[in-house]
């Protein structure tokens, strides 16, 4: 894994804090983000990221149909 990350902040998907560097497993990681806020954001990321690809595979599903 790069080193990169380890300058980085990540969210714990485990405990919902923010972490800096490779703090928690790699499986309990989302990341990495540059700034603290960022990664404050990542649930919404990772639900505003969910809701476009299952839009996006419903619409291409409907093509094929």
């Amino acid at each position: 894994m790069s080193s990169s990350g380890a300058k980085k902040f990540w969210y714990n998907i485990h405990t919902g804090e923010v972490e800096f560097g490779f703090v928690s497993p790699s499986v309990d990681r989302v990341g990495p983000f540059d700034t603290h806020a960022e990664a404050e954001r990542a649930p919404q990321k990772l639900r505003e990221n969910s809701e476009r690809w299952a839009a996006e595979e419903a619409a291409e599903n409907k093509r094929w149909s």
